[in-house]
């Protein structure tokens, strides 16, 4: 690893640190803007580690009897750190940055983003829980009610420790859009009722006889 590369590492690293302490204190512009700054060290990381890094040099202690020599690697930059789903440690920051971006958004009620952000994380590791509960929280509060319990639904299956939290915001999910339901139903009714009114009347009076005078 070049000491270019260490150090965009160690910066994103704290920028993510400072991101960090700034949701927990719930300082949620501050922790948005640190979390871009770390992307863009990390992007930038990201984008030449996807392959090998050619006649990047490397010093290694001298065997016995040798002079210190250096050696070229030329693997990919996988060496930065795996984590436990095979990823790099520039994705395991990512995964956990873009995750943690998404309840950001939930936070400001931006939902929109809340959504991207966690697709984000969800394609560096698609075994991110968090991100995947923020998705279907997402989801469901732009409107896509099947999308929503659909993520949550699998969720479920693939996390069932977290049962109690998942089954909750679905009951919450399904309760809120019953009762929009209602409220749409009740509004429909009551536009077809005024609808009814304003119709014109037809007239049903029976017509009534001329009087007149009897036949001589």
């Amino acid at each position: 690893m070049s000491l270019d590369v260490q150090g965009k590492l160690a910066i994103a690293k704290q920028k993510k640190e400072a991101a960090d302490q700034a949701f927990r204190t719930g300082d949620i512009k501050d922790a948005l803007r640190a979390y871009h700054e770390s992307l863009l060290y990390l992007n930038g990381i990201d984008k030449c580690v996807r392959g090998p890094i050619q006649g990047l040099q490397f010093p290694r202690l001298p065997r016995h009897g040798e002079n210190r020599k250096t050696e070229v690697l030329s693997r990919p930059v996988q060496t930065l750190g795996a984590g436990s789903h095979g990823q790099t440690q520039v994705d395991e920051m990512l995964d956990k940055i873009y995750a943690n971006q998404s309840a950001c958004y939930i936070k400001n009620g931006n939902w929109k983003r809340a959504l991207e952000s966690a697709n984000k994380a969800l394609s560096k590791n698609e075994d991110n829980h968090k991100a995947a509960f923020r998705k279907g929280k997402a989801q469901a509060e732009l409107g896509y009610i099947e999308k929503a319990e659909k993520t949550l639904g699998e969720l479920l299956r693939r996390n069932p420790t977290d049962a109690p939290a998942i089954n909750a915001e679905l009951a919450r999910i399904r309760a809120a859009e019953a009762e929009r339901q209602k409220v749409h139903d009740k509004k429909l009714r009551g536009f077809l009722s005024r609808a009814k009114d304003k119709e014109p009347k037809q007239d049903t009076a029976i017509p009534v006889a001329s009087s007149e005078p009897a036949s001589a």
